[in-house]
């Protein structure tokens, strides 16, 4: 239970970083496969995804609260740690991913897909640099349309491997305003606020009921690619996490690199290397 409630927060924290994909920390994690198929049977099989998805679910809530208190706080200050220990995290699940196509014989589709998926996460990176201007979150029934819309795009790209649904957050123009929503909701919550608890309310539940919606959509989709096209499948993750290593460095800005900050950086790539090995297990 603690395990997986601490496999939700490394995901958790991956969606909330532009740049850096939930999914990919899904597969590093080594749950993927059985979270696809957990949301795919929810209701075929409840108990048995309930158990599994709640711990998961708790985790990513905790660390979506934590983080918009506290992760503008390490970009800020630990850019070059906090970006490599994220490095870290993602490349240690490519030994688990290896496992799955070592011995297999390797065809030319099987490359075809690891390059072009490197391809398409190191693209997004380098064009997705520039945020679009602020969306407007005044509550009317528009916005609330927007935001489930929104919801469901954050969702689908959050649950696909090497895609980073913050960084379509960042891109549409709704990324810090959403995560203000939440920094303010939390304070409301705590000094209880009613009218900035309505607020919050007004922005977080379309935009939480897009997420739901978008999440059942794309999971139906990525068990019937697993099914049907399990060894292309992998080697695009592999793709995937190869090339989200490029992509959260470049997403990233940095200070004047010093001899401090290489080997601090260093200790946080095999740090998140490391759990995320042992969380992988």
């Amino acid at each position: 239970m603690v395990k997986s409630v601490l496999k939700g927060m490394v995901i958790g924290l991956a969606n909330i970083i532009p740049g850096v994909s939930g999914g990919t920390m899904m597969v590093s994690m080594g749950i993927y496969d059985k979270l696809i198929h957990c949301i795919t049977h929810l209701f075929s099989e409840f108990k048995k995804s309930v158990l599994f998805l709640l711990p998961i679910a708790v985790g990513m809530g905790i660390a979506i609260v934590l983080s918009a208190f506290g992760l503008e706080y390490l970009f800020a200050n630990f850019p070059v740690q906090t970006n490599l220990l994220f490095v870290g995290l993602v490349l240690g699940g490519l030994p688990a991913i290896w496992k799955r196509v070592k011995g297999e014989s390797i065809k030319i589709g099987h490359i075809v897909a690891c390059l072009l998926f490197f391809a398409l996460v190191a693209g997004m990176a380098l064009v997705g640099e520039k945020e679009g201007a602020e969306a407007n979150l005044s509550f009317n029934f528009l916005n609330v349309l927007k935001l489930f819309g929104v919801g469901v795009i954050a969702s689908a790209t959050m649950v696909v491997p090497g895609v980073s649904g913050s960084m379509m957050l960042l891109l549409l123009g709704y990324y810090n305003p959403v995560l203000d929503t939440i920094t303010g909701f939390m304070k409301s919550l705590v000094h209880f606020d009613v009218e900035g608890i309505l607020a919050g309310c007004g922005v977080l539940i379309p935009f939480g009921v897009g997420i739901v919606a978008g999440i059942f959509a794309i999971a139906k989709l990525i068990e019937i690619i697993f099914d049907k096209f399990p060894s292309y499948a992998y080697w695009a993750i592999i793709g995937l996490i190869v090339s989200s290593p490029i992509a959260i460095l470049l997403v990233g800005s940095y200070p004047a690199i010093n001899v401090l900050h290489v080997i601090t950086g260093a200790v946080c790539l095999c740090a998140g290397f490391l759990i995320s090995v042992k969380l992988g297990d």
